[in-house]
């Protein structure tokens, strides 16, 4: 039981220094204004192995290492308390949604970590997109315009989280449930 509880431990430690550095490196590959999410894969991989709580935890390691990075200062500068909530919720209830989806289809790993690894994007983004609406509609609205969208929406759709979410959501599907595949074999053996 000691031991058990020592590994998990470990792998979270390990799990966790993941997530930093994928965030550290991911904000130099930009998508737009904005850059690629690298650390949902840790995190879908994390929820799934040790449960929600671990998801939650490391969706929240993301999540301040997205504010520490500078990686959200142009909302920063609009809303500190708006940029805070939607940054620090984002990525905790993406990760512990993550690992409640995993574990409410457990009986089936490769559906539950597919599954796990959609929903931890899509809590990602569509938390972002409430935080946009709540809080930063206004600069949204002249970001889109100095960039020469047709509308707002269009701006959203394809400047800021359009092609971001694709890649997100494809290397999730492709790369979690192999991942988490490979370490649950090595477990059982």
């Amino acid at each position: 039981m000691q031991n058990e509880k020592t590994k998990k431990i470990a792998a979270l430690g390990i799990l966790t220094a993941i997530v930093v550095v994928l965030q550290l490196l991911g904000s130099f590959i930009r998508f737009g204004q904005f850059s690629i999410s690298l650390v949902l894969i840790p995190i879908v991989v994390g929820a799934a192995l040790f449960g929600p709580a671990a998801g939650a935890w490391l969706g929240f390691v993301f999540s301040v290492t997205v504010l520490a990075s500078g990686d959200a200062a142009p909302f920063l500068a609009v809303s500190v308390i708006g940029t805070v909530l939607t940054v620090i919720g984002k990525g905790t209830i993406a990760g512990l949604v993550s690992g409640i989806v995993y574990k409410f289809f457990h009986e089936k790993p490769t559906l539950a970590a597919v599954l796990s690894a959609i929903a931890c994007p899509v809590c990602n983004t569509g938390i972002f997109l409430i935080g946009c609406f709540l809080f930063f509609m206004p600069t949204i609205s002249a970001w889109a315009e100095a960039f020469g969208f047709a509308s707002t929406g269009a701006y959203i759709l394809l400047g800021l989280v359009g092609g971001n979410f694709l890649f997100e959501v494809l290397t999730n599907v492709i790369l979690s449930p192999v991942i988490v595949r490979v370490i649950s074999m090595g477990r059982n053996q």
